[in-house]
């Protein structure tokens, strides 16, 4: 009998991402908290750009976004939130968004498999992504369950299980 696989990778949908900046967008543009504040937030590329007159606005405009995100099925372990910076007479932060897996990252998810994971597993670290297999489907549903009880600093998701 063939081995079973699935593929362990850290992606994000663009699409959600958007809809979620275009939200927090609106809700910012409508909250009384936030007039005349000088409070934006803009997505260009893989970085979201938050902007306000103060620094606990800007932070208070990050709390909307991270709302957003978290609604729409994104996890906040995507997007890394770097330091408010003043700049004249606004304070800027920025958040870059995180795309898969790091090689030193992979080697410890694959370093957690073959330590707590069931025997027979295999790891094998493919470019940005992971690629498990097995003999056995059970050990690697075993598996999907480990990682996803472990608290790993990547948000992964689990795809081409077969």
């Amino acid at each position: 009998m063939a081995d079973s696989s699935f593929d362990i990778v850290s992606q994000l949908d663009r699409q959600e991402v958007d809809n979620a900046v275009n939200q927090a967008v609106k809700e910012v543009g409508q909250r009384y908290d936030f007039r005349g504040t000088g409070a934006s937030l803009t997505l260009s590329g893989d970085e979201i750009v938050m902007t306000a007159n103060a620094e606990e606005r800007v932070l208070a405009v990050l709390d909307v976004l991270q709302t957003k995100l978290l609604r729409r099925g994104i996890s906040l372990k995507a997007i890394e939130v770097g330091e408010p910076k003043q700049s004249g007479k606004e304070v800027r932060l920025a958040a870059a968004l995180k795309e898969g897996i790091s090689t030193e990252d992979a080697k410890k998810i694959s370093k957690i498999i073959r330590d707590e994971g069931p025997k027979g597993v295999k790891a094998q670290i493919q470019g940005d992504e992971l690629r498990v297999s097995s003999k056995s489907r059970d050990d690697l549903q075993a598996v999907i369950a480990l990682l996803k009880g472990k608290d790993l600093e990547v948000a992964l998701q689990f795809i081409n299980y077969r």
